[in-house]
């Protein structure tokens, strides 16, 4: 396997030949099996390394009565407790700034990225100056099997801030010696100025997320700007579900006239491109010589067969500074053995993503409701505007869901039959997906927030309810 050693070397001056499909052809192509046999070795090697760095995987093991020397198989592996978020904030809380599971003496980190902390403690992300060169090695890899190559022009519309997908996207595009245009978002105005240097400089390529790629076109329209002139070959998204929901997915497409790949795990996980389509292959492959992936039954955290649901349990394997070993995701996805892949890699795939978090779902009258189902109908609505709203409420002791969505102008301008007609279509389209009656309620397109980040749409407002009523 080329470059495989711990810790990682990589050399920074290889370049595949152009017209390589492959960056590391045999670690890309190799035979699963064989593939596992190494991967067994080198979690070997982590977990010795972690035990011997990490008190919080020392007393996490040993409590478990597990033997780092003892994992002879991924079944084996399966034994090993999961290491959850709120273990990873009480490790902080008790260890600050970075936890009794930084491996790497602090004079050794080099970038410090977290959560927003919005509510709650943050979470630091410490990352070791050798980490970030394989990290930009791996996410170079990647990119390069969406099918960019050195001097194409990277066009990143994510903030540059805390959220480390905007920078793993810079430093794997700066390996993969791209032209990189790290214009950020966020700023009042910012939005029409991107599209202004997107019609100036055509990119090859768009970094972001599909909620802020749906409002960068809309407002590009609204500028008279078709954001078809762009000339985009392709929109590449992390941060939320969406980029392989099929109407969403269509709808951009549609927009821009160009390909889009669905990408990333966790910002824990960095290099989160691990799970990331190609340009053959749709949906999402699990690089699994970078970060080991199993997908998961949510409550023994054993892996499921293929084609089963589960929740994805991560471990890095190349990572020395925060290593994850088996992180559980509490994401919602379905694997295959990636026997077809298209693009002749021969890792498992998510061949719809990863479309929504276990602790995203809520219930309404005994059904599962997952936001991405909603975002998936919604879009597939011929009037719908782009954004809406999931408000749940409880009316006595029933639970209501009511969805508050936004109509294209040329709807209001129809008047109130056609109004009607949109509302009538999503109730029912709705109630079909979901198995509950919801309400709809159709807003003028101005009157919903955009964002230029990671779209949050669920409001649920039972907890006041309850509290007015006394009951908490």
């Amino acid at each position: 396997m080329e470059s495989w050693s711990f810790p990682p070397a990589y050399d920074q001056g290889f370049m595949p030949e152009l017209d390589s499909r492959y960056w590391f052809p045999v670690r890309e192509t190799m035979d699963p099996v064989e593939r596992e046999a190494v991967i067994v070795e080198r979690i070997g090697q982590v977990m010795r390394y972690a035990y011997d760095q990490a008190p919080f995987y020392r007393k996490k093991w040993d409590d478990a009565g597990i033997d780092r020397d003892g994992i002879k198989s991924l079944e084996d592996f399966e034994r090993v407790p999961v290491v959850t978020k709120a273990e990873l904030r009480q490790s902080q809380t008790d260890n600050q700034p970075f936890g009794d599971y930084l491996c790497v003496p602090e004079s050794e980190v080099h970038h410090i990225h977290g959560t927003s902390g919005t509510t709650g403690r943050p979470t630091a992300f410490a990352i070791g100056r050798g980490d970030w060169t394989t990290i930009a090695n791996n996410q170079a890899r990647v990119m390069w099997g969406m099918g960019l190559r050195p001097g194409d022009l990277i066009f990143i519309g994510s903030v540059f801030s805390l959220y480390v997908g905007s920078w793993g996207t810079l430093i794997g595009a700066e390996r993969l010696r791209a032209q990189c245009f790290p214009f950020g978002a966020g700023a009042t105005g910012m939005t029409a100025r991107a599209a202004l240097w997107m019609l100036m400089t055509k990119p090859k390529a768009f970094y972001g997320t599909p909620s802020y790629a749906l409002h960068l076109a809309e407002v590009a329209l609204g500028d008279g700007i078709d954001p078809k002139e762009f000339e985009l070959d392709l929109l590449f998204f992390s941060g939320e579900p969406g980029a392989s929901i099929p109407s969403v997915r269509k709808r951009i497409v549609d927009l821009y006239d160009a390909r889009v790949i669905d990408c990333g795990s966790m910002a824990e996980m960095t290099p989160w491109m691990n799970a990331a389509g190609t340009k053959e292959t749709d949906g999402m492959l699990l690089w699994q010589d970078m970060v080991y992936t199993e997908v998961c039954d949510p409550k023994s955290y054993r892996r499921v067969g293929w084609g089963e649901q589960g929740t994805p349990v991560y471990t890095h394997l190349e990572r020395t500074s925060q290593p994850m070993i088996r992180l559980v995701s509490n994401d919602l996805t379905h694997w295959t053995d990636g026997s077809d892949n298209p693009c002749g890699r021969t890792y498992p795939r998510l061949p719809d993503g990863i479309y929504g978090r276990i602790d995203d779902m809520f219930i309404i009258r005994g059904e599962n409701i997952y936001p991405s189902a909603i975002d998936g109908v919604l879009n597939e609505l011929p009037g719908y505007g782009g954004e809406h709203r999931i408000i749940i409420t409880r009316d006595g002791a029933m639970d209501e869901l009511l969805v508050r969505m936004d109509a294209l102008e040329e709807i209001f301008a129809q008047g109130d039959d056609a109004l009607a007609v949109l509302r009538n279509q999503a109730e029912k389209d709705l109630s079909i997906v979901l198995g509950v009656r919801a309400r709809v309620e159709i807003v003028p397109s101005d009157t919903i927030p955009r964002t230029d980040f990671k779209a949050r749409r669920v409001i649920d407002d039972r907890d006041l309810f309850e509290s007015l009523m006394g009951g908490g």
